[in-house]
Formats: C-alpha cells, sequence, structure tokens
C-alpha cells in the first residue's frame, strides 16, 4: 500500500486494514494511547488519520457493543476515520479486555490502514506546509482522483455523523438537550453519571420546542468547516435571542455559539488534536491539560462586546473557550469529557449542570412538562 499527498510526496508500506482505496485530509494525532476512542470519534469522518506514536496496536481491541448501546471505550457505533497511517503496527495485542487486533477490526469496517510510514517525517511536513489531501492506494492501484473513497465535507459528512432521530437517555430531573452534531459518546455518559436525563437530537431538527423542554442545552462537537452549518447557527442565533437557561458548546459547539453570537472562525494550520493541549482560564489565570480535536478555531476580536474569550491555547495564543458578559451561555473548545485524556477539565459538566439546576424553573414537574 502507499500513501500519496496532494504535493506529490509518496510514501510506500504494509497494508494492515482493508484493501481499499480512500482519500481525504491527512491529519495527525500526538497522543501515546487511545485509538479506539480515536478511531471513533465522529470529528474525525472523512479524514486521513496519523499516529504519531510509533507503536500502535499492543493492547488490540475490546468487544464490539451491543447495538444502541453507548458504553465506553467507543465513541461511536462505528469507526470514522477514512483510514489510518502508523509508523510500527503491533499485531499480536495483550490485553485482558481484547478480543481482536487493531487490524481485525479495521478490516471488518473496510478501513485501509498502512504501516512502516516515517510518521515523524510526515507529521514535521504536515506542521510546516498544513493539512493537505492524501490517498491510501493498494498496490497496483494507480493514483485516480476520482475512484478513491471521498466523503463530502460540505454536507454528506454533517448527515453521515448525526444521528437518524432523537434518542432520550432517562437520568434524573435536570434535562439536558444535546445538539448533536457528530457528539462523541462520552459527553453523553458524562452527562448521566451526574444525573441528567438526555434528549440526543440531530443538529438538523427543529430545537425550539425541546429546548422549550429543556433546563439547558449542549452543542456538541463535530467533523468539517463549522461555516457549512448556517441552518444549526441560525437556530441557535434564534435562541440566543430569547432563551434564559445554560447553553454549552464543546469543540464545534465553541465555533457554533461564536459565529451564531456574530463572531468568526478560521482554519488553522495544521489543527490541534491530542491529549496534552495546555490552556489557561483567563478568569481564574489556572491552567489545564485538555484533550483536543479541531481543526477551525474562534477569532478573538471578532467577538461582539458583550462576549469575550474565557480560555486561550498556551501553545499557539488561539482561543480555546467563550463566554457572554451577560447570560449564561459558554463554551470550550477542548474536549472536558476526555476520553482518552486527562480530567482535569471535567469540572465544567459539574458547573453546567449546577447551574441549569439553580435556573430550571420546571426541575420538580413531571418529565416532558413544558
Amino acid at each position: 500500500m502507499k500513501l500519496v499527498l496532494e504535493d506529490g510526496t509518496t510514501l510506500a508500506g504494509t497494508s494492515f486494514g482493508a484493501p481499499r482505496a480512500v482519500t481525504g485530509e491527512v491529519v495527525f494525532n500526538t497522543g501515546m494511547t487511545g485509538y479506539v476512542e480515536t478511531l471513533t470519534d465522529p470529528s474525525y469522518r472523512g479524514q486521513i488519520l496519523t499516529l504519531t506514536y510509533p507503536l500502535v496496536g499492543s493492547y488490540g481491541v475490546p468487544a464490539p457493543r451491543a447495538p444502541g448501546s453507548i458504553a465506553a471505550p467507543y465513541e461511536a457505533d462505528r469507526i470514522q476515520v477514512q483510514g489510518l497511517i502508523v509508523q510500527s503496527y503491533v499485531e499480536r495485542y495483550s490485553h485482558h479486555a481484547a478480543v481482536r487486533s487493531l487490524g481485525a477490526w479495521l478490516t471488518s469496517e473496510g478501513i485501509p490502514a498502512i504501516t512502516g510510514i516515517d510518521t515523524r517525517a510526515l507529521t514535521r511536513k504536515l506542521r510546516e506546509a498544513g493539512t493537505m489531501k492524501g490517498w491510501l492506494l493498494p498496490d497496483g492501484h494507480d493514483l485516480d482522483r476520482t475512484s478513491a473513497h471521498a466523503v463530502d465535507m460540505k454536507e454528506e459528512v454533517f448527515r453521515a455523523v448525526a444521528p437518524a432521530a432523537p434518542i432520550l437517555y432517562e437520568g434524573g430531573k435536570l434535562r439536558v438537550l444535546l445538539v448533536d452534531v457528530g457528539a462523541k459518546d462520552n459527553i453523553v455518559r458524562s452527562l448521566l453519571e451526574r444525573g441528567a436525563t438526555v434528549d440526543r437530537v440531530p443538529w438538523h431538527a427543529p430545537l425550539a420546542e425541546r429546548a422549550a423542554l429543556a433546563d439547558g442545552i449542549l452543542i456538541s462537537n463535530g467533523p468539517g468547516d463549522p461555516k457549512d452549518l448556517g441552518p444549526l447557527v441560525a437556530q441557535i442565533r434564534a435562541l440566543l435571542a430569547h432563551y434564559t437557561r445554560p447553553i454549552f458548546g464543546i469543540c464545534m459547539g465553541n465555533q457554533i455559539l461564536a459565529l451564531a453570537a456574530g463572531g468568526d472562525t478560521f482554519k488553522l494550520p495544521y489543527g490541534h488534536r491530542g491529549v496534552n493541549q495546555p490552556v489557561q482560564d483567563l478568569l481564574t489565570r489556572r491552567c489545564y491539560v485538555t484533550s483536543q480535536n479541531h481543526g477551525y478555531a474562534v477569532r478573538n476580536d471578532s467577538l461582539p462586546a458583550d462576549w469575550e474569550p474565557w480560555f486561550v491555547n498556551i501553545n499557539d495564543g488561539t482561543n480555546e473557550g467563550i463566554r457572554s458578559r451577560v447570560r449564561p451561555f459558554f463554551s470550550v473548545q477542548f474536549h472536558p469529557e476526555a476520553s482518552p485524556g486527562p480530567q482535569d477539565a471535567s469540572y465544567l459538566f459539574d458547573d453546567f449542570l449546577r447551574l441549569c439546576g439553580a435556573m430550571s424553573n420546571h426541575a420538580d414537574t413531571p418529565r416532558g412538562a413544558p
């Protein structure tokens, strides 16, 4: 198998997944562990993923979860990436929960993978030139820009990662409306663990009526360019005008909330993807190590006067969160559910639900009452 980049670079390796030709944006993740969680993260839909840690596959893959389950460590019900690039793949795994190899899992879901690539050199190229399009091609398959499977990143990708219909996860009295743009399942698990009921709805569903029944709204992570989600931005903008309860955004949710408020977003050269991104809270000045997966960011200077930056990335100074100065609306660019990764920021779920409870006017009424 070979990897071909749009600048003409060709890297040869060995296949350990499905013998299939695919194309997509080539990105890299710096996490040392967590490939099960990473590969099932919907934010990677349509992308070819490079893992910078050199040894991959040693702890195998756990048993598939039951249909309809949101059990850990999976973040979705299928692998999301277009393809996988590693330096050294380990076929013989060793872990008490593993039942299959990484290669077997990838093959079963039709995902190509290549090993034997100098991922350090590839990552340096992507850092210097920025993320670029690439093709994974089996031996004997010439580069054909039309035959390799691709995901349309303008519209198809957003429909692919959203649930087909709303899903209600019964929990406690507080009800959270989760606007699913490609939500990691651990966001749902994090809310349920804290006693909330989660109303998970696809981003394209009408939100106003369901928002009226909720004690708070959470806008999830997701793939692609937030500016391609104009209909969702319009819905959130309409809610901002009259909604009085908390709104919390995560990752893509940070960008959607900023656009709805009147701000702007831009594409990062190579994104933030890993479990060791340092951020600082601009209010408390405390620093946190965070898990991240995004290719776009909010422009701080585009925020309207009644909004302000909340967190900043210590590595490059880019925005990592925003908050309204006058309303209970706020968001972060990183993942406080942090699986895989540090749990430094998980307190944000506690703060969000505490605020939902304090501002709720129907927490003690029967479920579903307006």
